[in-house]
Order: C-alpha cells, then sequence, then structure tokens
C-alpha cells in the first residue's frame, strides 16, 4: 500500500526534550513506541460483561478471559450490548450496574466504548405496549436520559436510533417504537432522539445507524441534515452473510455516503468463514440452520476479504471506525461462523491478518537521536504514543494532519 493513500493517517511532529530541570536532553536515542490508534478497530463485545462482572463459573471465565486477551491484543473500540429488551426486561430494573462495570472494565484498559443502540424496534421493553403512545415516546424519553447520565465519561459514543428506514413499516411483531415512528415520522423521531441524546451529554458522539444503503438512507440522512439534526457520523451495517460486498460496491458505498461530508463508521462487520447464506433469503434472520461450520478453505476466503475491506476502509478519508460484529464464533449472531476466532478461541487467519495491519503495517514504532537543542521530529500513524529515552519516558499524542499544529515544536519533560 502506498504511503501517499495513507497520508491523512498521519501526521509530522518536531519535538524538544528536555529534563525536570529544564535542559535539553541532547545526544540521546529515543524510541518511539505507538500505544493506541486514532483510528477505531472495533469488535461487538458482549462477553465484556460477563468477564467485567465474573458473573460465569471458573471454567466459563477463563475461556472468556483468553478470548478478551486476544481482543485486547489487537483492538481499541468496542461496542456493548443496550438492546432495551434485555438491558430492562422489568420496568425500573435495568442492567445498570453489570453494563457499567463492562464499560469500565474496557476503559480502564484503553478501549473506547460505544453503546448500541439508545432507540430500536428490534428488542425494545415488551412492556411498552401496555402504554399509550405519548406514554411510549416520554418512557424512551426518560430511559434516553438514564442511561446517556448514567454512562456519561464511561461511554461517550451512542448508536442513537437504529434502522429507521424499515421501522414505520415493520410488521414481523408490534412493539411500542414502530407505533411511535409512525406518529412522529421518521425524521421526526430522529430529531426527537438526538435532540433528547445532545441534552445530557452534550459531547457525546452520536450515531444514525442503518444496515439498508439504498438510496433510502440517504434520503433520510438529507432530510435529517435539512431538519437541523446533528449528525456525529454515519453508521452503516455490513452483514455480508450472503458474500462479500466486493471493492466495487465497497466504493460506491463510499462515494455515496461521502456525499454529506459526515464521518462515517462501520458499525457492524460481517464476513464468514463458513458457506455463504442462499441468495433468496431477504431477512437474515429467517437463516436458522443447526451447524454453520468454519472451514480452512472459507477461512482463506475471510482472510483476504477482511484484508482489502479494512484496507479500502482505513485509506478512506472520512472512516474513523469499523467495527467487527462478533469477534468469536462462540455464540455469534445466527451462528455464523463470522468471528475472527474459533468457536475453541484458537484464531483463524483473519485475526492474524488484521493484528498484522493494525500492529504493524499501519503502527508506528521508530528510533531517533536527539540533536544538541534536544530536537527530534517523528512522522507516525495518528494516536497516543510513549517516548522512551533510557530509562525514563513521557507520553503525548500525536494529531492534526499534515502540517497543521498549533504548536510547531512540542516540549516535553522525560521523568
Amino acid at each position: 500500500m502506498s504511503v501517499n493513500k495513507l497520508a491523512h493517517r498521519k501526521a509530522s511532529q518536531t519535538l524538544k526534550l528536555v529534563d525536570e530541570a529544564g535542559q535539553p536532553i541532547a545526544g540521546k536515542d529515543v524510541t518511539f513506541q505507538q500505544t493506541n490508534h486514532q483510528f477505531l478497530f472495533g469488535c461487538g463485545i458482549f462477553e465484556a460483561i460477563e468477564v467485567a462482572n465474573k458473573s460465569v463459573p471458573e471454567e466459563r471465565l477463563t475461556f472468556l478471559e483468553n478470548q478478551l486477551d486476544r481482543f485486547l491484543d489487537v483492538f481499541n473500540s468496542a461496542t456493548l450490548p443496550f438492546y432495551w429488551a434485555l438491558f430492562e426486561p422489568e420496568k425500573g430494573k435495568p442492567r445498570t450496574n453489570e453494563l457499567k462495570t463492562a464499560a469500565q472494565w474496557l476503559k480502564a484498559r484503553n478501549v473506547s466504548v460505544k453503546g448500541h443502540p439508545l432507540c430500536w424496534h428490534t428488542l425494545t421493553a415488551p412492556w411498552l405496549l401496555n402504554m399509550s403512545n405519548e406514554e411510549i415516546l416520554q418512557a424512551q424519553f426518560a430511559r434516553i436520559e438514564r442511561e446517556v447520565s448514567d454512562f456519561k465519561g464511561v461511554i461517550d459514543t451512542w448508536d442513537v436510533i437504529n434502522e429507521v428506514v424499515i421501522m414505520p413499516i415493520f410488521n414481523q411483531y408490534d412493539n411500542g417504537i414502530t407505533r411511535i415512528s409512525k406518529d412522529l415520522s421518521r425524521v421526526g423521531i430522529i430529531k426527537e432522539m438526538f435532540e433528547k441524546t445532545r441534552e445530557f451529554n452534550p459531547n457525546a458522539t452520536l450515531l444514525l445507524n442503518d444496515f439498508n444503503t439504498s438510496i433510502n438512507y440517504e434520503i433520510l440522512i438529507d432530510g435529517c441534515l435539512n431538519a437541523g439534526v446533528q449528525i456525529d457520523a454515519i453508521g452503516i451495517q455490513s452483514h455480508q452473510h450472503q458474500g462479500y460486498w466486493g471493492r466495487e460496491k465497497l466504493e460506491e458505498v463510499l462515494d455515496r455516503f461521502s456525499s454529506f461530508g459526515l464521518p462515517i463508521h462501520f458499525t457492524e462487520n460481517t464476513l464468514t468463514s463458513g458457506h455463504l447464506m442462499p441468495p433468496e433469503i431477504v431477512d437474515l434472520n429467517d437463516y436458522q440452520i443447526q451447524e454453520w461450520p468454519s472451514t480452512p478453505e472459507f477461512e482463506e476466503r475471510q482472510a483476504k476479504e477482511i484484508e482489502e475491506m479494512y484496507s479500502i476502509l482505513f485509506q478512506h478519508p472520512l472512516v474513523e471506525a469499523v467495527t467487527t460484529w462478533n469477534f468469536s464464533d462462540h455464540n455469534a449472531w445466527l451462528g455464523a461462523p463470522a468471528g475472527l476466532l474459533r468457536k475453541d478461541n484458537s484464531p483463524k487467519p483473519a485475526y492474524d491478518v488484521l493484528k498484522k495491519l493494525i500492529k504493524e503495517d499501519w503502527h508506528t514504532h521508530v528510533s531517533q537521536t536527539t540533536d544538541e537543542n534536544g530536537i527530534v521530529s517523528l512522522e507516525g500513524f495518528l494516536g497516543e504514543y510513549d517516548l522512551l529515552c533510557e530509562d525514563k519516558k513521557a507520553s503525548f499524542k500525536l494529531e492534526g494532519q499534515g502540517d497543521r499544529f498549533l504548536d510547531p515544536v512540542l516540549e516535553l519533560t522525560i521523568k
């Protein structure tokens, strides 16, 4: 991959190193070690709830801890589940403590956490059906106020509302959110939910998320922006159980959604290492089979597809995050072998490919020598760094793009 295609992911910075007395550290070898990416490489990692809370038997806990160790070796972003039906199955008894413990556990390990979702017609609270539409709306508002306030500072990124393109016409079963979306309209319900979320965490990153990548989603986004909705990032689901989109479709989707000039997050990415779901299946949930094995042949296919897809997305200047939906085949959605680990926790080729991209190809670890004034320069991928000098170190962030920095020379005190 040529460097110029990744120029927007890198920056140059001149640093002046001084000791605690303010004297330049001259003629010393220093090492720049990147400790985190600015770009968000993530997974849906619901297993963190059981690990952080130690809420399962010891044998399973050990298994899941090993799984999370592999996750932490590569990724810096995690999605946790806030499906209302599971988060608050009984009204007034939310699983706040469990989820907060998991989010804090991840954050303590330098992992950025996103909550998914605050409002969705699927897996919404069943007890909403006992209410009037106005009561449902007020319950949804109260839910947003509670979750966004309780998790502020731990979770500051939210999928605010999920799959609105289909929401008012969803007919699989009755639910409270589809009811109020019919009253409010698609743009109306999005506007209400975004404004309420913003009220309780003004600095949060708020996403609109959908699996529908047709012109209908573009029209919806356009309508929201014209209505004054502040969307921080466009969420695009890419569950590819029926086959990899391929470069042509991926770039076509990116081109269309880039027209809004907003950051893009690929929020739910799925590529299987087993057979493909038959093309005639319209709703992915309708394909339920007893066994869906991962095979060596298809694992190689998955690795090649993931390498190409991630490379295309990392090159694109508006893409800020990519989330693999299932980290492991163990308890994966629809039983699909779409994880980066097999059911026994062993890594697939796709895991190794991603680890190499994130931790080697797109990673900075270089050594330099300071001049007589303690000056040293770094060109590297945007993110967090440790600067090591003998037995001392300092930490800093490489930010900006190109030569646009607030300070042309960053002074660091080495302790």
